[in-house]
């Protein structure tokens, strides 16, 4: 389903009241950077497959949304895994998986960028790909779809990926 940031921030006031640190999904950080939609050519949702806890102090994806906002034209914002009680109301309520700066649904963006910084994540990056409802194999996508990447240290090691990743 279909759903607009402003929809999301609705869902969001009845959901967040239910689940453990409903601070990771809100957002509004010191130095978040926030632009308007319409005013770039170019987004792209970062990720990091693992909950906002331990991706928000990931210094490559710190880096990665500072050099990308610092262009006119591109606007980067950022997405975790959810918990698994915020997982599971978001599968029961059709919640895609959004941004956590303006709370647009991922297939919104234009690029979809994982952070891959170690394999444990990989199971994790595939999740939230499910997550944003988008086909967790790139044959199944089309120009409809974001462009998907993977980058980290293992993501430059494919041939130690296991069958299921060599979607991405």
């Amino acid at each position: 389903m279909m759903m607009t940031p402003e929809q999301i921030e609705i869902a969001l006031e009845r959901i967040l009241p239910r689940v453990s640190k409903p601070g990771r999904y809100t957002g509004g950080e010191y130095n978040q950077i926030v632009k308007d939609w319409a005013d770039v050519e170019y987004r792209v949702a970062l990720a990091f497959p693992d909950i906002y806890d331990i991706g928000m102090s990931n210094l490559g994806l710190m880096i990665l949304y500072d050099i990308v906002n610092k262009h006119r034209n591109l606007l980067a914002e950022r997405v975790y895994s959810p918990w698994t009680d915020m997982e599971a109301i978001m599968r029961d309520k059709g919640l895609p998986l959004f941004s956590l700066e303006t709370k647009h649904a991922i297939h919104e963006f234009d690029l979809l960028a994982l952070s891959l910084p170690y394999e444990q994540l990989y199971t994790n990056a595939l999740n939230l790909l499910d997550l944003a409802g988008l086909p967790v194999r790139s044959l199944d996508r089309d120009e409809s779809y974001p462009l998907v990447i993977a980058g980290g240290t293992p993501a430059t090691t494919r041939s130690q990926w296991p069958p299921s990743l060599m979607c991405l």
